[in-house]
């Protein structure tokens, strides 16, 4: 385990160093907070892959093909389709329009007090999201290590919110690259592959599995209509996903480098089912099905290979944490903020906020142990409340601001209700 735990400790101070390298390329807001609006394609792809695919998409997805069977890739699935259809059909709109974040299109088409409002919804979302991806990491560090569960989303979640307030999105997109390179050679070339060595091979692994885990279906209607509702249309709308595509360089790049992105996310996804497909065959029994990624690495990687994927998995949760902190962050400094002081905010204010809201998200990891449930509660505010007054701030000419609040106002008491 030795050979791992370095590899991992070495990849947690690239990140490190990337984020002090980064501080000196955010020399403006519009560096901290969009990279500029300068990402060509390949850069563009690998950091809206990473966004998406966190600590429900790595753990949650290999916890799916556990249970389900091949029916688990439909939650990344979704949130695949999801970006491409906002890659093709909404980023040119959305970049002409240049932006900061999702809300500030709320003030424009109807008033100041709907972009309040959302942006109340939308830092719940953002800090949600970040919580699942630090509460996964530790979850792997101490599955692996054995590291205590609150050490590690110290340890996992600072590196996190250090890197992610030095630079912004500079380091989070530079971070990314990195990122992007590690999870695709951990998790679809060495731990899918050697996963399924593991369980004897696709023919052995096949016949030894019940025949409803190879259906397309298994996972029920109730699941994937809730995966299609919360995360197919939550995606689209999300601060996070927005603040990625306004990186962009030009339209070209935001659509096809975007599609190319969602597409990524449906090939992670169908590994990862297959990877929680493999283990059901050599660890038949779990007391607990979320330990289920960590087990299959334990089991199927020899020493080295297991700490890269661990990295990798690592990977992977560390950027949709980055992106969400810092959508979380881009929302208080940009709508919140200037709506009290009546001002617009700075660099500094913007880096400071940044780190207020990984502070928060790292004292709620503390007290969830769960990488479904607040994804669950984010994205149901998210669809519930913000969902028909960004359509119809876009697509509506006759929506207006009374509509907009009632509707954010009445969703949200409709989704917590029902939640509850």
């Amino acid at each position: 385990m030795t050979i791992d735990l370095i590899t991992v400790v070495i990849y947690a101070l690239a990140m490190l160093a990337i984020g002090w390298f980064a501080m000196h390329r955010a020399k403006t807001r519009e560096d901290y907070l969009v990279a500029g609006r300068n990402l060509g394609p390949s850069m563009y792809a690998a950091t809206l892959s990473t966004v998406i695919l966190g600590g429900a998409s790595t753990l949650g997805t290999v916890r799916l093909g556990y249970v389900y069977g091949l029916s688990g890739l439909w939650f990344c699935t979704m949130m695949g389709l999801g970006i491409m259809v906002i890659s093709l059909f909404l980023s040119k709109h959305l970049l002409n329009l240049k932006l900061f974040t999702v809300t500030e299109l709320l003030e424009r088409r109807y008033n100041p007090a709907a972009r309040f409002s959302s942006s109340l919804i939308m830092v719940v979302y953002a800090l949600m999201v970040a919580v699942v991806s630090i509460v996964a990491t530790a979850t792997i560090l101490n599955g692996i290590f054995g590291i205590g569960f609150w050490m590690g989303v110290l340890l996992g979640g600072g590196i996190v919110v250090i890197y992610s307030t030095l630079g912004g999105m500079w380091s989070i997109t530079l971070t990314d690259i990195v990122q992007f390179i590690i999870m695709t050679v951990g998790i679809m070339f060495l731990l899918m592959p050697l996963s399924i060595n593991q369980a004897g091979g696709w023919d052995a692994m096949v016949s030894a599995l019940p025949e409803t885990h190879l259906s397309m279906i298994n996972i029920g209607w109730p699941l994937l209509i809730g995966y299609f509702l919360n995360y197919f249309l939550g995606i689209m709308i999300g601060q996070d996903i927005w603040q990625r595509v306004f990186t962009a360089r030009s339209v070209g790049v935001a659509k096809y480098a975007g599609a190319a992105a969602g597409l990524y996310c449906v090939l992670y996804g169908i590994c990862g089912a297959l990877i929680g497909m493999a283990g059901r065959v050599f660890i038949p029994e779990l007391d607990n099905v979320n330990d289920a990624f960590a087990k299959i690495v334990q089991a199927s990687l020899p020493d080295g290979i297991r700490g890269l994927v661990v990295a990798a998995a690592l990977a992977a949760l560390m950027s949709t944490a980055s992106a969400a902190m810092m959508a979380a962050a881009s929302t208080i400094a940009q709508d919140i903020l200037p709506a009290v002081r009546k001002q617009p905010s700075s660099l500094n204010t913007n880096r400071i906020a940044t780190l207020v809201a990984g502070l928060v998200t790292l004292a709620l990891s503390l007290v969830l142990d769960d990488v479904f449930k607040p994804l669950t509660v984010a994205y149901n505010l998210l669809v519930g409340c913000m969902m028909v007054p960004l359509v119809g701030a876009i697509y509506w000419k006759r929506s207006s601001t009374t509509a907009a609040l009632v509707s954010m106002g009445l969703s949200a008491l409709v989704t917590l209700f029902f939640l509850w």
